[in-house]
């Protein structure tokens, strides 16, 4: 039997859309007040995953506490109250829009999940702005 298993999480960060390359005008036009020098922020939810056979002996698919550390470790300590554009190295030279957040983030749990399960992010940026994404 296959199944997917959802753990959700939250973090607040603050990031701007932008390109170096591009002219303050340039940038405004195509990212709107998303480009306020300043930055703004966002309160992220998001919803993990995971995707799998059910253990025989265990009832499990995997261990929620164990998802729950991961997500916690890779995801939240990171990304909480933090400047994505200045905080963390990820977002060094790419910008930080909920497609790429969602990659980074799927990026980083992928690498701590065992390669027998799918994994897919759901990212929401706000109520009615999210992605998926599934490597």
């Amino acid at each position: 039997m296959s199944l997917t298993v959802y753990r959700s999480a939250h973090f607040n960060a603050a990031h701007r859309l932008f390109r170096e390359d591009w002219s303050d005008a340039k940038n405004k036009e195509i990212f709107g007040k998303c480009s306020n020098p300043h930055y703004h922020g966002h309160n992220y939810e998001l919803e993990v995953g995971i995707t799998g056979a059910v253990d025989d002996e265990t009832g499990f698919l995997i261990d929620l506490k164990i998802l729950k550390n991961i997500i916690k470790e890779e995801v939240e300590n990171p990304l909480d109250h933090k400047n994505l554009n200045v905080e963390v190295a990820d977002f060094k030279d790419l910008n930080p829009t909920v497609e790429n957040i969602a990659v980074v983030i799927w990026n980083r749990l992928r690498k701590r999940i065992g390669a027998e399960y799918d994994v897919s992010v759901k990212l929401f940026e706000t109520p009615r702005n999210f992605v998926v994404y599934t490597g």
